[in-house]
């Protein structure tokens, strides 16, 4: 049965923001936190980025994103 609790909004960065050189800081705050984030393109999602964590759990948990 599918879980029924409300998911939290993704958090979402636009793509200009690592061209002004935000690079460093939106990543290690994404990782730092363990978060999943949107970047977005002319307001369109084109990429999503998580942490290495988190991806880590989801191998272990038997879930190869590579796969989908």
């Amino acid at each position: 049965m599918p879980d029924n609790k409300a998911r939290k909004p993704m958090e979402h960065h636009n793509i200009g923001d690592f061209l002004k050189g935000q690079s460093s800081k939106i990543l290690t705050a994404i990782a730092d936190a363990d978060k999943t984030a949107y970047v977005l393109k002319n307001g369109k999602p084109i990429v999503v980025v998580m942490s290495n964590e988190r991806y880590e759990r989801l191998l272990k948990a038997g879930i190869d994103i590579n796969d989908y």
